[in-house]
């Protein structure tokens, strides 16, 4: 008689993996914006993080964030309701409240509910107008999440830009936004100068948490606000803190002091979908509509989407022979190299 092997099943990896198991355990260890803080109620929210379907919700202000299956028959909980007491399956009406755990079971009211019938949850935390998520940290350690310039400071204006979903690896993102030679190609109808495409030399210094890099340069067109903030001859100054793996802040430094901080913040949704956040800090254009900056920074991120969800291959080369490079790649270059310093697969999401 034959006998047909079949696999273990791992309730805490996802069905449908389209990341390397490896890089999945890797990566399942990091801090992921997976919301807007300003988009959460009592009512259940669904989304996905590495590959994982997650479901969203509040219960007396308190945030849960969980697997977004029912333990009894898999269905999302992201197609219920929340009742008052906990958000209700629409299959069997089960129904889970605080922290997760299961308050009802309709078909038997009498009896007492197993803890296998609580739901699984995850880490989280609202930090910069997100919520955030980590698959594996423990629940009460101290949320390892990137540091965001300024949002406490009352001399500057915070904003959170919307969501924007990317058809490409969370990699590929993250690292065209740390690109500085892209700029008069890219974004010529937003602030960058088709007349100037030369990329002076600059640095990159490793940290503790990835890697920082310090651009100067005379491009810097922002037509933000009333008037052109740029002056003759300026020398712009943006600074790039990039926290591995897959995000970043970038302060550029205005003219008379004045300053924006832009945090790009790719969660990775799937090896091949990336759910971009965006919080912004700037001490200047206060008074103006917070609409005015989300439709810009939105235009920038158009313009980006047309290159990267088109760039072959797909996958992040962590191999640097693989590609070839110029001086300007310095960063990219240091990205890639401390990506694989971590240990992640030389063809990253492959």
């Amino acid at each position: 008689m034959n006998s047909k092997t079949i696999p273990t099943f791992n309730p805490d990896l996802p069905v449908h993996m389209t990341f390397e198991e490896h890089d999945w355990h890797l990566l399942a260890q990091y801090w992921y914006p997976i919301a807007l803080a300003r988009d959460i109620t009592d009512q259940p929210t669904g989304t996905m993080l590495l590959d994982m379907p997650l479901v969203i919700y509040k219960m007396q202000d308190k945030l849960i964030v969980a697997k977004d299956a029912c333990p009894h028959r898999g269905v999302p909980l992201s197609l219920g309701k929340n009742d008052g007491q906990g958000v209700v399956c629409r299959y069997h009406g089960l129904r889970f409240g605080s922290g997760g755990k299961c308050n009802r079971i309709p078909a038997h009211p009498e009896q007492k509910i197993s803890e296998r019938f609580n739901l699984k949850t995850y880490a989280a935390v609202e930090r910069y107008g997100l919520i955030w998520c980590s698959l594996t940290a423990a629940k009460d350690a101290e949320p390892n999440i990137p540091v965001m310039p300024f949002w406490e400071d009352a001399e500057y204006q915070q904003l959170v830009c919307p969501k924007v979903d990317i058809q490409c690896f969370a990699g590929r993102q993250l690292e065209g936004f740390i690109d500085v030679a892209h700029f008069a190609w890219v974004h010529p109808e937003t602030f960058g100068d088709p007349e100037n495409v030369e990329v002076p030399d600059y640095t990159t210094t490793e940290t503790d948490y990835g890697f920082s890099a310090d651009y100067i340069s005379g491009v810097g067109r922002y037509p933000i606000g009333l008037d052109q903030r740029g002056q003759e001859d300026f020398k712009w100054l943006r600074h790039f803190e990039i926290s591995l793996p897959f995000t970043a802040t970038l302060t550029i430094h205005f003219p008379n002091d004045a300053k924006q901080v832009i945090m790009n913040a790719a969660s990775p949704m799937t090896a091949r979908s990336t759910r971009l956040f965006a919080p912004i800090c700037r001490n200047y254009d206060k008074d103006l509509p917070v609409e005015d900056a989300y439709e810009f920074n939105l235009k920038i991120f158009e313009e980006d989407r047309l290159i990267v969800e088109n760039q072959k291959p797909e996958y992040l080369p962590l191999d640097l022979s693989l590609e070839a490079h110029f001086p300007a790649d310095r960063s990219s270059s240091m990205y890639r190299k401390l990506l694989r310093k971590m240990g992640f697969s030389p063809l990253f999401a492959a």
